[in-house]
């Protein structure tokens, strides 16, 4: 067996985790957000260079199986508002109104789609239906769409769009320069609510182009250097596929799902009934549950609020990271959405960022060390650090330097665990699991502002989300409404979206009989969805006659993945503390991770820190590190 190499782009850092049977290594590099393949490779090279002692990319890439790639730019784009100018032609019964339905809905809608709006009558005939078709498009490019959806609403969906696809393709040649793509939201998910058919068709035009334009890019690079089988794209639903075979919006929120593949893993391992994540990154905090065993999903997700057709991971995304800008509005502390990435970055990295971030703020406390911050491979500059935040936040607020920094980081506390508290109930056995290169920073502050008393931070925490993608197979799932509520209906359903599953199993390289295959009916009963398991292939007994129902086949073909060990509370030994660090203006004890041998723990006040991670353990919390490199902390 080859290597594996997960990869987890996100809007600040990429990581990169190659499991190489026992061992992981593991590194991280800049995103590089105007050609996102230079930090995919840049990685890359870092990770041959910890693997061989030389950078050796083409000995790297030839030696490995798989490479699995999950990426946070559909998400961030989302919370950030940065895509194409959408615009979308309405027909039969679907009103921008019912899309609008809600306060979220609307407040999307208005963002991606603006007034670029138009309705096309399918009661015309013949000259009068082309030229009002024409001139519908028309008016979308004037407006200054670049991409369109076409949505009907109602159950002849598929002909309708069909007529509209047929004379739009005479008249507007994919083959011209300048052609508007266009997306026909029954070609993109077979959905019978039309609301959310057109959402989904909606994120999906949105993540497409950038997701496209990178992907394939990358996956050219990768052939030329060697690569033994196409990328694969880790999806939000917890499986890989080829980039040819993968729609964009299931790329929305994949390093999150990421992580929580990993949460999932761990949660079983040290046998955590209730375990909440905090995967803090450049930009976001994605937030997400594993609750005994499983991982909080939707049979419809979410994204922004908004319910599409695919089944989702529940995981929150809150626009609050380590590169999130910090300022002052109308005499408060506002933390993100916005974010300064990883270009210019936060101002201590001396990339030209001017925005205050909380990583400046934490450099101002001492929290962080210039000579050991990203392993030594970032230098980031105090007094830039103290500069920003006296200019941003100090100056309008009429305080210290230290004073503004301190009430940077509780803001960005609050805001960090007041969405815990949203998003689940805690519980007396909730476990916080803090990963991600920010997530470590100040967890104990954030959980106890939520109720939590005990963190886990993993060892690999830096690299968490990547590391969560080996836990991860090659699948795919399809789904069809059940228009014929009867055996014979259902067996016709049956073998036709087997038919999907084999050629689609056969595009990965791999025989449906190779397959794990799982066919599941999904009922839909007053706006409430149960998935359930189809026995014997038959229909259960006793559904609800004004029930929708919707046949699913997955297929998956089953990867290795990686093997966990280490436990807690078996053997303690006294933490090894070499040096002390001035935080906050208090000297506390520094301990690194590496240098800790197996059961060893301390209590706080202490800096923890390795390579890729550093946080603070308050007084009243002790912390322990197993065989593993896994660190629990508990509260008194």
């Amino acid at each position: 067996m080859g290597k594996l190499i997960n990869i987890d782009n996100g809007g600040t850092l990429t990581d990169i985790c190659v499991i190489d049977g026992d061992q992981v290594h593991r590194t991280k590099t800049l995103t590089t957000p105007h050609d996102l393949s230079r930090c995919l490779f840049d990685g890359l090279a870092k990770a041959s260079k910890a693997i061989y002692g030389k950078e050796d990319l083409i000995a790297l890439i030839t030696s490995t199986d798989h490479i699995r790639y999950s990426t946070t730019q559909g998400t961030n784009a989302l919370i950030e508002r940065k895509g194409p100018r959408l615009g979308i032609v309405l027909t039969g019964g679907l009103t921008a109104a019912a899309l609008k339905a809600d306060g979220k809905a609307a407040e999307l809608f208005d963002a991606v789609m603006g007034d670029r709006v138009t309705t096309l009558d399918l009661k015309l005939k013949d000259a009068d239906f082309d030229m009002a078709a024409i001139k519908a498009i028309n008016a979308l490019s004037s407006a200054g769409a670049n991409r369109v959806i076409v949505a009907h609403g109602g159950a002849d969906r598929s002909e309708q769009e069909t007529r509209i696809k047929n004379l739009l393709l005479r008249k507007f040649p994919q083959h011209l320069l300048g052609a508007v793509p266009i997306l026909y939201t029954h070609e993109v998910v077979e959905d019978d609510n039309d609301v959310r058919r057109t959402w989904t068709a909606i994120f999906n035009a949105f993540l497409h182009p950038a997701m496209e334009r990178f992907l394939y890019n990358a996956e050219h690079k990768l052939r030329t250097n060697k690569a033994q089988n196409p990328l694969l794209i880790f999806r939000n639903d917890g499986n890989s596929a080829r980039v040819a075979k993968t729609i964009a919006l299931k790329t929305y929120s994949s390093g999150p799902r990421g992580g929580m593949e990993g949460a999932r893993a761990i949660a079983a391992h040290y046998g955590f009934k209730h375990l909440v994540s905090m995967d803090v990154g450049g930009t976001t905090t994605d937030i997400g549950e594993v609750r005994d065993g499983a991982v909080r999903s939707e049979s419809r997700g979410l994204v922004e609020g908004v319910q599409v057709s695919f089944p989702l991971s529940d995981v929150h995304s809150v626009g609050v990271g380590g590169s999130s800008i910090i300022k002052v509005v109308d005499g408060h502390i506002k933390v993100g959405p916005q974010s300064v990435g990883s270009a210019p970055g936060p101002a201590c990295f001396g990339l030209g960022g001017t925005e205050a971030t909380i990583t400046d703020a934490f450099l101002v406390q001492g929290l962080l060390d210039p000579a050991s911050f990203f392993g030594g491979d970032l230098n980031i500059d105090l007094e830039r650090a103290r500069s920003v935040v006296q200019e941003k936040i100090a100056k309008p607020l009429n305080l210290s330097v230290e004073a503004a920094a301190a009430a940077m980081e509780k803001a960005w506390v609050e805001k960090v665990a007041a969405s815990l508290k949203e998003f689940t109930r805690i519980e007396k056995d909730t476990v916080l699991a803090a990963f991600g290169g920010a997530g470590p920073f100040v967890v104990c502050k954030v959980a106890e502002a939520a109720g939590i008393s005990r963190v886990l931070i993993p060892g690999l925490a830096a690299v968490f989300s990547a590391f969560g993608l080996g836990f991860s197979d090659i699948g795919h799932q399809y789904e069809a409404p059940l228009r014929q509520r009867d055996a014979a209906g259902l067996k016709a359903c049956l073998a036709d979206l087997n038919d999907q599953a084999e050629r689609g199993m056969y595009a990965e390289g791999f025989a449906l009989s190779d397959c794990v295959i799982e066919n599941s009916l999904l009922v839909t009963a007053k706006n409430v969805d149960e998935r359930r398991p189809l026995a014997n292939g038959a229909l259960p007994s006793g559904l609800p006659s004004d029930a929708l129902l919707s046949i699913s086949v997955s297929a998956t073909r089953k990867l290795p993945h990686p093997k966990l060990k280490g436990s807690f509370g078996k053997k303690k030994a006294e933490a090894v503390s070499k040096v002390k660090r001035k935080v906050g203006g208090q000297e506390i004890a520094l301990f690194r991770v590496e240098d800790q041998k197996a059961g060893a723990s301390a209590a706080g006040p202490a800096v923890l820190e390795e390579a890729y991670f550093t946080g603070r353990i308050d007084a009243g919390w002790s912390f322990e590190v197993n065989d593993s490199g896994d660190i629990l902390l508990s509260r008194s």
